[in-house]
């Protein structure tokens, strides 16, 4: 099962006129470079679900290593990308995309070089930092250098992109692993990126044109902190609370979490109203249909990503599948996504139906999680890639129906002036529902199984798939239910 992320414009495209100054020569160069990244952060989202299992039996650790290796970086990712944007207005995108792409290059070294799960799990925080940095500058830079008629295309461009990251990414780190290319095992999952991150920055340092933005906003350091203080305490106590026999100071940080949370808000409306930048604008969350939008974010991307690693885990470790075999199991998830993609929008159903769209698609869902259940009761230990297909398919194409329509429908509930904040508030929320899937369905999975280094209990591992199902068929409830209060069309003004 796959799941992959989407970053957003931080803005409308620009308003240029026909005679305004020409377009940049080696725009289309510059996008590829833009591309190849992108595609080094979809993989990288997706490789240590397959890896994980192959990571541990060689570093060792206990379980929650495996949720780490994924949570880690996407809260890292979540928690940067609140200012990452910001940086480049203040220093110069091109300046921070190769500053960005260089770490993530030696972070993904660090990380094939990690000699213990704690090295790398720390190494994993840095690639997320890193990737905050360097990603959020491709967008900016796409609109300073495509005039208004070809943005349409380079924004179009991504989607095949994401689409072939998706089918070929776990096929390629479960290869990978399996290869165990001159003795790396799964370190060349993250080696892999030195030479395409390489060859990106030589490019960029060629392609990219220099870009800062007029009248650049200054970085909220406190806020920032505090928001980075919040997450981490929330996430903490949830991945770790297990193994701990959750004493009571893990509960206590989950309080902390919730008072530092508030006390962000609280920052954030003082500066506001003292003329200062915020990192994110208060009115957005007066606004029921974006706040409903961003609950519903959290519930949907926590339920993909968790799953996620619990499908991953039960294929390799429950059923014996190797970590290739284990990536061929994804693609009929991935082929669905890409199905329903092309269902929403070549069939013009996003303009059409709007947010009726989305609620079939998380409809679609269920019946695919429904069609995965019930293989599993009737298959049990002896579950083949065929027999798993036909659910993942069908939960596949769902996905596809919601994320089609899902970010155009949620920014569709803001004014203009907004949009910026916006966009970079629902791609950080996007981000942190991942972490946050991945803590607690991973812990919820860990819990109901007995799993050792030697030897596991396939009849455990399956009821506690049973189990997290229930729980994700439970978040698409809560998105369905709460994607009532969203407009009812993607385009703006309409069907509030």
């Amino acid at each position: 099962m796959t799941t992959t992320a989407t970053t957003l414009p931080e803005s409308p495209a620009p308003s240029v006129p026909e005679d305004g100054p020409p377009a940049y020569r080696w725009r289309w160069a510059a996008l590829f470079v833009i591309l190849a990244v992108e595609v080094m952060d979809l993989l990288d989202v997706l490789v240590t679900n397959i890896a994980g299992p192959s990571i541990r039996a060689d570093l060792g650790g206990s379980a929650s290593v495996i949720q780490w290796l994924g949570a880690g970086y996407t809260l890292a990712m979540a928690v940067g990308m609140i200012t990452g944007g910001r940086l480049g207005d203040l220093y110069g995108r091109k300046r921070m995309f190769l500053i960005g792409a260089a770490g993530f290059v030696a972070a993904s070294a660090l990380c094939a070089l990690a000699q213990s799960p704690e090295l790398l799990v720390g190494t994993r925080v840095l690639q997320g930092l890193f990737g905050a940095v360097m990603l959020p500058q491709g967008l900016g830079l796409i609109k300073e250098m495509f005039p208004p008629k070809e943005l349409g295309a380079a924004f179009g461009a991504f989607g095949p992109v994401m689409a072939l990251s998706a089918v070929g990414g776990p096929i390629l780190a479960g290869w990978l692993v399996d290869a165990d290319l001159w003795g790396t095992g799964w370190r060349m999952i993250f080696l892999i990126n030195v030479p395409l991150g390489l060859a990106a920055l030589v490019a960029a340092v060629r392609f990219l044109p220099e870009s800062r933005a007029d009248g650049a906003l200054r970085l909220d350091l406190t806020g920032a902190g505090l928001v980075s203080a919040a997450a981490a305490l929330l996430i903490y106590p949830l991945v770790q609370g297990r193994e701990l026999g959750w004493p009571l100071w893990t509960f206590g940080l989950i309080a902390a979490s919730v008072l530092l949370f508030a006390v962000f808000g609280r920052h954030q409306v003082r500066r506001q109203r003292a003329g200062r930048d915020t990192l994110v604008l208060p009115s957005l969350f007066r606004r029921r249909a974006f706040s409903g939008g961003l609950i519903a974010g959290l519930a949907f991307f926590a339920g993909m990503m968790g799953f996620n690693l619990v499908f991953s885990l039960y294929i390799q470790v429950g059923l014996g599948f190797s970590p290739f075999r284990t990536g061929l199991a994804s693609v009929p998830s991935a082929l669905g996504i890409i199905a329903g993609f092309g269902i929403a929008s070549g069939g013009g159903l996003v303009q059409r139906f709007g947010r009726r769209l989305l609620q079939a698609g998380i409809g679609v869902m269920v019946l695919g999680c429904a069609g995965f259940a019930v293989t599993l009761r009737v298959a049990g230990t002896d579950l083949t890639i065929w027999q798993l297909a036909p659910g993942l398919a069908v939960f596949g194409i769902g996905m596809g129906l919601v994320m089609a329509p899902f970010f155009d429908i949620i920014l569709a509930g803001v004014e203009e002036g907004e949009s910026g904040s916006a966009s970079g508030l629902l791609n950080a929320v996007q981000q942190f529902g991942g972490a946050l899937g991945l803590a607690v369905l991973g812990t919820l999975f860990f819990d109901h199984i007995d799993w050792t280094p030697t030897g596991v209990d396939p009849v455990s591992f399956a009821d506690a798939v049973q189990l997290v199902l229930m729980v994700e068929i439970a978040l698409l409830a809560v998105t369905f239910l709460v994607s009532f209060v969203l407009p009812k069309s993607a385009r703006p003004g309409e069907g509030h």
